[in-house]
């Protein structure tokens, strides 16, 4: 069943996409973890949610299959874009921190986090009187 607020979730999910895009490109990125390699850490949670993101509105395994493999391109597609700024070096880690978490994100969709959406639907949004 399609979600009630499919399209706005689906423009939220573009901003996030949109979002790891600048960070991935801009100059000196904000890193809010401190620790040797914590950018890979950064890679693997940003791509699982997005594969959670689209997993939870998209659940057709086949469109599934067509986001899992749309995430790992445009992070193998970033890096190689990052290696032609002058401020940001190609990593193969990153690559595979992002190809990691697109996994991760799509086994998250096979849990109950997979309906979290639908949970702030039918708790939040559907009702006047707010969250319950």
């Amino acid at each position: 069943m399609r979600l009630r607020y499919h399209r706005a979730w689906f423009a939220l999910g573009v901003l996030w996409i949109a979002i790891v895009i600048i960070l991935s490109l801009m100059p000196n990125p904000p890193d809010p973890l401190s620790f040797e390699q914590s950018d890979k850490l950064s890679h693997f949670l940003a791509y699982g949610w997005l594969m959670l993101w689209f997993c939870q509105l998209y659940t057709e395994t086949a469109r599934r299959w067509g986001w899992a493999l749309a995430f790992v391109a445009l992070g193998v597609g970033l890096e190689f874009l990052q290696s032609l700024t002058p401020d940001r070096v190609y990593e193969a880690l990153d690559m595979a921190a992002n190809s990691g978490g697109v996994l991760l994100g799509g086994l998250l969709a096979t849990t109950p986090l997979a309906q979290g959406l639908r949970v702030i639907e039918a708790r939040c949004l559907a009702r006047s009187a707010g969250c319950r």
